[in-house]
């Protein structure tokens, strides 16, 4: 299960970021878009030192169906609306926000294995995944539709596979849905105050100025990066506590800090688009600071994030599972020095794939231990 989820995190935060303007999905509103439009440029007087960016992936007709219905890159072209509208919601990038809803019905200590609680942690699933990372995709889709055109003219906006106006519909069908349905589970959970819908509202809005001009957040490395790695941690986290139980201040930091460690995450995939982001001047962190020194910001992040939560469950007496976090950050250390910090471009797939699964599990470890 940790696997999957991890596979899908790491497609998550490749899709999410290869959008930022770049010709390089609670925010949806539980969580930000996940895809990064690269734009591959050659330039004879690089720095040695900086990482090379791959050429974007094709897709369009000799592409696969199987991508098409996961909204990946590679996808093969399509005629069926709403085989196209499910595309745009990229299905890939929903797993890790059920995740977080898993971890913050843990961490509240009270869920049970009743039909109600299942129902319950199903239905904000739902609004997490589908509705509102859907909504979060496709608004992200939709601001991005001209440079797609010139970079990915095959993707079904500028494709002309569904027109504008469809698209629009479609955002204020996920979105209304989606705050229905938080609405629906305030009431559910007999709340005085609706802070379900509260949190859906407000991740939202930070779906909607991550992608759109005038702040467009995602131009920015630090900002963009730190609001990815808390849509994909922190808003669902905090929707499946609330619906449980309680969100309390002391949570809120905890997942906050954690949320650095998902910024660590999302700087993984800046480096394949180095010249791309320098040429259109994009602000990513291995343009600011050189790959050399990004790459160690990077590894800092998800690293020292981890190990200060270790620290805090130690110093509030819960040392087996400060012992249980130590023990799955070891690996991922591991897995840096052998792939990342080699060549965070040839190795970034290699090095997600082995590592990410560890920081998954290291996030539940965190959330059964908040939960005692």
């Amino acid at each position: 299960m940790a696997s999957v989820l991890n596979s899908a995190l790491s497609l998550n935060l490749s899709n999410f970021k290869s959008k930022r303007v770049r010709t390089h999905s609670l925010v949806s509103p539980l969580s930000l878009p996940l895809t990064r439009r690269r734009v591959t440029i050659r330039a004879a007087d690089t720095d040695t030192n900086e990482v090379k960016p791959q050429a974007p992936v094709s897709g369009g007709a000799g592409g696969s169906s199987f991508n098409q219905l996961l909204g990946i890159k590679g996808a093969a072209q399509e005629t069926n609306k709403w085989k196209i509208r499910l595309q745009l919601t990229k299905p890939v990038t929903w797993p890790p926000l059920v995740w977080g809803v898993v971890c913050g019905a843990a961490a509240s200590g009270n869920f049970n294995w009743t039909l109600e609680d299942v129902a319950k942690s199903i239905v904000c699933m739902l609004m997490s995944g589908p509705f509102l990372t859907g909504y979060t995709q496709t608004i992200n889709d939709y601001y991005d539709r001209e440079i797609d055109a010139i970079n990915e003219p095959y993707r079904p906006i500028p494709s002309g596979a569904i027109s504008e106006n469809e698209v629009i519909t479609q955002l204020w069908v996920l979105l209304l849905g989606g705050l229905g349905l938080a609405g629906l589970l305030d009431v559910w959970a007999g709340h005085d105050f609706p802070v379900v819908f509260y949190l859906a509202l407000g991740g939202s809005l930070l779906s909607y100025i991550y992608s759109a001009p005038p702040l467009k957040l995602k131009q920015n490395g630090w900002i963009g990066n730190f609001a990815l790695g808390a849509s994909y941690i922190s808003l669902p986290w905090w929707a499946g506590q609330a619906l449980f139980g309680t969100l309390t201040p002391d949570i809120i930091v905890l997942t906050l800090l954690y949320s650095i460690a998902g910024l660590g995450i999302a700087i993984v995939n800046d480096f394949k688009s180095i010249e791309g982001d320098r040429a259109l001047g994009l602000q990513s962190l291995p343009v600011a600071f050189g790959a050399e020194t990004a790459k160690w910001i990077c590894v800092g992040a998800i690293d020292i994030t981890q190990l200060s939560i270790a620290g805090y469950l130690l110093a509030d007496g819960k040392p087996y599972y400060a012992l249980a976090l130590v023990g799955l950050i070891i690996p991922q250390i591991v897995f840096q020095f052998q792939y990342f910090l080699k060549d965070p471009v040839k190795y970034d797939v290699k090095y997600q794939a082995s590592a990410q699964p560890f920081l998954v599990l290291g996030l539940l470890v965190t959330a059964l231990a908040t939960s005692h």
